[in-house]
């Protein structure tokens, strides 16, 4: 497995999240402005609902903004244990600690990429291949680390 290639993938990924949140940001603000008018409170409401709406966004944005600089620290070097940039097969599946970014697909495999922070990541912290953990009643295997 190449774990800078998957690097690459999860921070294209993080930086195309990143301005589609900003494109709808702007998007928004747009319509916010569209809405001022002399007709009286009635468009009151709809411009709070848009703020909110922003609001949400630019939470979203803040989010992403934090896994790309999470991102931005973990290496692609190989990895001897369950830590941050390790990707790890299980008997369950393959993982790659790094932000919780979803699914990628690497070589026509199924890869989830998910956060130190995860239950799944803690279990798994600090083991090394043949090593057991168990989350949620299923225990899994370490197989391979890279």
């Amino acid at each position: 497995m190449n774990k800078q290639e998957l690097l690459n993938s999860i921070k294209t990924k993080i930086t195309d999240k990143i301005q589609s949140f900003e494109n709808l940001i702007a998007e928004t603000r747009a319509s916010s402005n569209d809405t001022k008018s002399s007709m009286g409170d009635k468009y009151e409401t709809g411009r709070e609902m848009l703020q909110q709406e922003i609001n949400n966004l630019q939470r979203q944005l803040n989010e992403a903004l934090i896994q790309q600089s999470v991102i931005q620290k973990i290496s692609a070097e190989p990895s001897v244990k369950a830590q941050g940039g390790a990707l790890i097969k299980t008997d369950k599946g393959l993982f790659y600690i790094t932000v919780s970014a979803g699914e990628i697909i690497s070589e026509g495999k199924k890869i989830m990429t998910i956060s130190a922070e995860s239950p799944l990541a803690k279990a798994m912290s600090g083991k090394k291949e043949h090593e057991n953990f168990t989350v949620n009643n299923i225990t899994q295997v370490i197989k391979t680390i890279w």
